[in-house]
């Protein structure tokens, strides 16, 4: 099987984002200063992590459809 920078890119987008999706979980659970400083901060990450991950898809889709 012909493996390319895809088979890497993929996994390692869904896995960012939920990590931060549990962190910002855990911040937001949390509470006290902890919750105020980072869970705000984190789900915006998230968000900008959903976004590159939709990218590598879409791009990754159209890769592979051109090849």
């Amino acid at each position: 099987m012909d493996m390319d920078l895809f088979d890497i890119l993929i996994p390692a987008a869904l896995v960012a984002v939920g990590l931060v999706l549990a962190l910002g979980i855990y911040a937001l659970f949390r509470g006290g200063d902890f919750g105020r400083s980072y869970s705000n901060k984190l789900m915006r990450l998230r968000v900008v992590l959903q976004a590159v991950a939709i990218a590598v898809l879409v791009a990754a889709v159209w890769w592979r459809t051109q090849s």
